[in-house]
């Protein structure tokens, strides 16, 4: 088995990379130790608590216990399904804010700042505004990705909105275009009622073409002779195999496991890898250093009518939403629910959003356990921009061993600053008048939670990851000691590999980090061609006039 291209990973970046060399006549082998995404499960947008919780699609990974999250092992869902995480993810669509890609330029990732990925950005969208606002103008409309908006029909997603701007909040129709800061409608990759992820949107199409190939297979380890990689080792149905690679290798396997592919295959610390009885190809420190993410915490209000989703939270009620998705793709299944968000900066002085909102109407968690209270909504809400660090490392040279993850959470004090902040906000947007006829009382944290100490044990008990891992093969220049890629994906200290992925971000994106994922793909395809990059536009994000004087 060979071919020009193999890529590890059928995830967000990996699909979108096999898509755009397919379309340019490459030979592509794409390898993927998941299974189907055929189903239920994961096509309807509104079961989106069960793929992420099932190991037939996920690598079931949980971090070491966290030290300042009372020893807590945290949840790490991955997706292990073609698709990827793409397939299990919330299906929330944000680009991330501009002045994170020029920090990602600034930080030694030539060629990744706003102007850079914002024609990438449009080439992957087919985007659809549903009536809800927009501006076309900054939006892509031909593009393999649809992005679309909920009908925001019930009551409590409106009042969300309403509510920031009666909090003097700005009020955005489009956070993804010019202006990200302020309260408006969420976007969604669902299209027709289904989750695009990026299997439908890239992989079915890629896979049309003659010269792409899909394998199952565990990958074990990438090849390297000389100094280059020339393929790689996999288990597929039991037996090892070696497939080889003509052009390149291109490791697309996330934040999680890209890192623990390049150190099996000894590209890593050179000490790390040598307690395991790796030889070292190249001794590259930042291997599996970097690691970030979001935490988010769920502020539940119990609501004073039955207006919120609770309704469908019962055996007939869940059959009557699957059977109008089934029957017509329709009802509430055809929604990821996440209909209305904000973006909003934590105090005077920051520059641009630094929190995050989720919104939900109905009091219910990742696990898909509703509050007890009954009918109820919540806000996600979080810090966009820890100062905290963490690492993936190896537990031994098995591949079949999950590595160890540690994402050092809430380790500054900033951290926890930010995150009383957060809820002191979101408790003031549910005082609004848009809330009034809709509030019972706070389910949690709880109407005694008021104090510094008390916010931070509410915190520390019941802060959960957004399912945001990125950072760990960073992108920067080649003399960067921590830097694991350049600006084009290429490993330093290896020919012929690249890694694209989430692990790349140098540093975090505001907000859900699918579409970033995806625009990685997106653009190194272009690299990995040899193509001139798409002509930077100079598009100026919309920034508050008075971000130094005041916090909204």
């Amino acid at each position: 088995m060979q071919a020009d291209y193999v890529i590890i990973g059928a995830g967000s970046a990996g699909c979108a990379m096999a898509y755009r060399l397919a379309e340019a006549g490459k030979s592509v082998l794409v390898i993927e130790h998941g299974g189907s995404d055929a189903g239920p499960f994961i096509q309807m947008p509104g079961a989106l608590s069960y793929p992420m919780n099932m190991k037939r699609y996920d690598w079931g990974y949980r971090s070491a216990p966290e030290p300042h999250l009372g020893g807590r092992e945290m949840a790490c869902p991955r997706g292990r399904v073609i698709g990827g995480s793409s397939s299990i993810n919330g299906m929330v669509y944000v680009r991330g804010h501009a002045r994170d890609f020029d920090q990602w330029r600034d930080e030694g990732a030539e060629g990744w700042g706003y102007c850079d990925v914002l024609p990438y950005f449009r080439r992957m969208e087919n985007w659809h505004s549903g009536g809800h606002g927009g501006d076309p103008a900054w939006r892509g409309k031909d593009g393999p990705l649809h992005v679309t908006r909920g009908t925001m029909e019930n009551p409590l997603v409106r009042a969300f909105v309403e509510a920031g701007g009666q909090a003097g909040y700005e009020l955005t129709e489009d956070y993804n275009g010019a202006q990200q800061e302020g309260f408006g409608p969420f976007e969604m990759t669902v299209w027709k009622g289904r989750r695009w992820s990026a299997a439908n949107a890239y992989l079915r199409p890629a896979l049309k073409h003659k010269n792409c190939n899909l394998l199952r297979g565990l990958v074990t380890r990438v090849v390297i002779e000389d100094g280059r990689a020339v393929a790689v080792e996999a288990r597929v149905k039991g037996k090892r195999e070696i497939i080889r690679a003509r052009v390149e290798v291109i490791i697309a396997a996330s934040a999680i496991n890209s890192p623990k592919l390049l150190m099996l295959s000894g590209v890593g610390p050179g000490a790390h890898l040598s307690e395991h009885g790796i030889d070292v190809v190249a001794d590259r420190p930042g291997v599996g250093r970097n690691l970030q993410d979001h935490l988010e915490l769920y502020v539940q209000m119990a609501a004073s009518q039955p207006v919120s989703l609770y309704k469908y939270w019962n055996l007939l009620g869940k059959a009557y939403v699957g059977a109008r998705w089934l029957m017509g793709l329709n009802g509430p299944g055809a929604s990821n629910q996440f209909e209305s968000c904000a973006f909003i900066r934590s105090r005077k002085g920051v520059e641009y959003p630094d929190i995050q909102f989720h919104f939900l109407p109905i009091a219910v968690r990742y696990d898909g356990k509703v509050a007890a209270d009954g009918h109820g909504f919540q806000a996600h809400v979080g810090p966009m921009r820890s100062a905290s660090r963490g690492a993936v490392t190896l537990r031994s040279a098995d591949p079949e061993e999950a590595p160890d993850i540690r994402f050092n959470y809430m380790a500054e004090e900033s951290d926890w600053t930010d995150f009383r902040q957060c809820i002191r906000l979101t408790r003031e947007i549910f005082q609004q008048e848009a809330f009034r006829p809709y509030v019972k009382h706070e389910i949690q944290p709880g109407a005694d939670v008021q104090s510094d100490a008390d916010l931070d044990d509410f915190i520390r008990d019941h802060a959960e990851s957004a399912y945001h891992p990125c950072g760990t093969c960073k992108m920067g220049r080649r003399e960067d000691p921590e830097a694991v890629v350049d600006a084009q994906g290429r490993v330093i200290g290896v020919e012929a590999l690249r890694v694209a992925d989430s692990s790349i971000f140098p540093s975090i994106t505001n907000g859900n980090i699918n579409a970033p994922s995806i625009l990685v793909g997106e653009k190194i395809a272009d690299h990995v061609l040899g193509r001139e990059p798409l002509a930077p536009e100079n598009a100026e994000a919309w920034i508050s006039p008075r971000w130094r004087e005041a916090q909204r």
